[in-house]
């Protein structure tokens, strides 16, 4: 479930979920169970012949969104499904031009590397022409800071009771890249992550996504919603991360805890957009008996256990003795995030300055000898990145900041 072993058997409490990957627990019963029992009847067919459990998933999976999201790839990997979304995109526009943010992540290969706007995933080499990138906004390092739906905010933020009032400056460049940088009415594409995973859970001042969202379909383009990291109730409020910013997307890509640590991935479009894509399309292990069976079984596993309802509890008291530890060590500089999707960003106490690599590292290896698995986001891997397996308690919770607590105390001690 949320606890992972070593070679000697020591316990560890695991934040990370295999990068978000492991939602519903490691090696839970009901998921293996079933995986066990698919793999006794079979492994393999191709989708040219039919099997029953790829329409069984693939039904419930759609029962989860809403309007004309009705149709669906199954691919392997996040990777796959923004490839695909891309060409999708490209297709039914007849465009070519895609806009993503800045320090975003959607994958890796030779198309989508061009959709990264993070220099640790870009190689010397060249991507497909028309890729532009719009300013990141973050409450926490943007030029306008702003107020984000979190019960955190930067210290000394505006606190908007509805859109954040940064949210049209940072549009405004939105409009400026648009208007500049695009032709006029050709843009395919607007991809954007509900929350930026591996910048290090950057949420965007509220109404953002919104008004970007407007903003795209004046120029002729889709919206994208990346939710590799978001989606499957992690964020609490909502079953998918798009859901918190009030929009409906053209198409949403899933990956990661889609299949709780199997090979498995997704493209949800409308019947519209997919009939564009008027050539063959074949996926070798896409919608596989295996993949779809895991599917299927981690739908009704976060259904059966209220999980959704766990990720907005235990994520809300996680982000209150986050806080609490924020008031008392000055390495914390910012606490953000929403239901289990939670960024710490440690500093050099004082400023807003990213905490040096080093130090970063020193403090990752004491919290793991002391039982509990952190992982690292963001420009320059400063950013705790919490987001675990969603069965973890207030338990859990409380081991894990208590093991923070000293590694902190200890670092500001020692610094």
């Amino acid at each position: 479930m949320q606890w992972l072993f070593d070679h000697d058997g020591r316990r560890y409490l695991d934040l990370v979920g295999g990068v978000v990957t492991v939602s519903v627990g490691h090696c839970h019963p009901k998921v293996t169970a079933a995986l066990h029992e698919q793999i006794d009847t079979l492994w393999h067919t191709t989708n040219v012949y039919r099997h029953p459990k790829i329409y069984d998933y693939v039904e419930k999976l759609v029962s989860k969104f809403s309007g004309d999201l009705k149709v669906v790839y199954l691919v392997n990997s996040g990777s796959e499904a923004n490839d695909l979304a891309m060409i999708l995109a490209k297709a039914y526009t007849g465009n070519s031009d895609i806009i993503s943010l800045q320090r975003s992540y959607h994958g890796y290969s030779s198309t989508i590397m061009g959709l990264n706007a993070t220099q640790s995933y870009r190689m010397p080499i060249p991507v497909p022409s028309g890729m532009h990138h719009a300013m990141v906004p973050d409450p926490f390092r943007g030029i306008w800071g702003g107020c984000r739906d979190s019960i955190s905010q930067v210290p000394n933020s505006c606190n908007c009771p509805g859109d954040c009032i940064t949210s049209d400056k940072y549009v405004h460049q939105l409009s400026e890249l648009l208007d500049n940088s695009v032709p006029s009415g050709r843009l395919a594409a607007f991809f954007a992550e509900s929350i930026q995973g591996v910048n290090g859970v950057v949420q965007f001042p509220k109404g953002y996504i919104k008004k970007a969202y407007e903003l795209i379909k004046k120029h002729g383009g889709l919206y994208v919603a990346d939710e590799v990291q978001t989606g499957f109730g992690r964020t609490g409020d909502s079953f998918w991360g798009f859901q918190n910013h009030g929009v409906q997307p053209d198409i949403v890509t899933l990956a990661k805890g889609i299949g709780n640590g199997f090979p498995l991935a997704a493209v949800v479009t409308t019947k519209e957009i997919a009939a564009a894509h008027n050539k063959s399309y074949f996926n070798t292990f896409g919608g596989n008996p295996m993949a779809a069976t895991v599917g299927k079984a981690v739908l009704e596993v976060i259904e059966e256990e209220e999980l959704q309802q766990n990720c907005k509890e235990t994520g809300k008291y996680f982000l209150e003795q986050l806080m609490e530890l924020q008031k008392i060590h000055p390495v914390i500089g910012d606490v953000r995030g929403k239901g289990l999707m939670i960024g710490l960003d440690l500093v050099e106490p004082g400023t807003k300055q990213a905490l040096n690599m080093a130090d970063s590292s020193v403090i990752q290896e004491m919290v793991k000898d002391l039982g509990v698995l952190l992982a690292y986001g963001g420009k320059l891997y400063n950013v705790v990145t919490i987001k675990p397996p969603m069965c973890i308690n207030k338990n859990d919770v409380d081991y894990a900041i208590s093991v923070l607590d000293q590694v902190f105390d200890f670092y500001k001690k020692n610094k």
